[in-house]
């Protein structure tokens, strides 16, 4: 007799990211993630005692391949603005996943100042601040101008309600980061 398959907790994640990407978060539960492993919902109940244990580790393995898409290099484009494009292109390739991270009400952060102020960001902070020439403090102004309107696009692209154009896209956070940056270089003068 063949040895039987052991569903684990990691390929339970993964089946669920599966679930998530084919009809939105909402679409969790014990079934759905059961049938798309082709097995009993015994193995996922065993491993999550609850639906919402079962979406916050859905929720971490998203953000874990949000940040992977995000640090993946983009020779192609400007070291400064490239997260800005991947954080948009994820939106569009990964609309579901998208939605799930910044829509659900599951993120981890409770606010834009309390990611601004992660360690995670250090090193884009890092980049932005060497390009700008600006104290930390106004590149995290910079940053929070950035990031508001590359969510901005984000958001309207995963919802179907504009279509990608990268190069109008590039441009346009091209003009937000130097204006803000700009700025930012005002209130300096002031």
């Amino acid at each position: 007799m063949p040895p039987k398959t052991r569903i684990t907790e990691e390929k339970i994640v993964d089946a669920a990211i599966e679930v998530v990407r084919k009809g939105g978060f909402e679409q969790i539960n014990v079934r759905t993630v059961a049938d798309q492993l082709h097995c009993s919902t015994q193995p996922v109940m065993y491993h999550f005692s609850t639906i919402d244990n079962l979406k916050k580790a859905v929720y971490q393995r998203a953000d874990q391949l949000h940040s992977e898409y995000l640090m993946t290099p983009s020779p192609d484009l400007d070291p400064i603005l490239a997260i800005g494009i991947r954080y948009i292109r994820f939106a569009v390739e990964e609309p579901q996943l998208f939605r799930f991270l910044f829509q659900s009400g599951y993120v981890q952060e409770s606010s834009l100042l309390e990611m601004v102020d992660s360690e995670e960001l250090l090193p884009v902070l890092g980049a932005m601040q060497e390009g700008s020439g600006l104290n930390m403090e106004k590149t995290r102004d910079v940053f929070i101008t950035v990031a508001m309107f590359a969510h901005g696009y984000a958001s309207i692209i995963a919802n179907n309600h504009l279509e990608f154009d990268e190069h109008l896209i590039a441009k346009h956070l091209e003009n937000a980061w130097n204006g803000a940056v700009l700025a930012a270089q005002q209130e300096d003068i002031e």
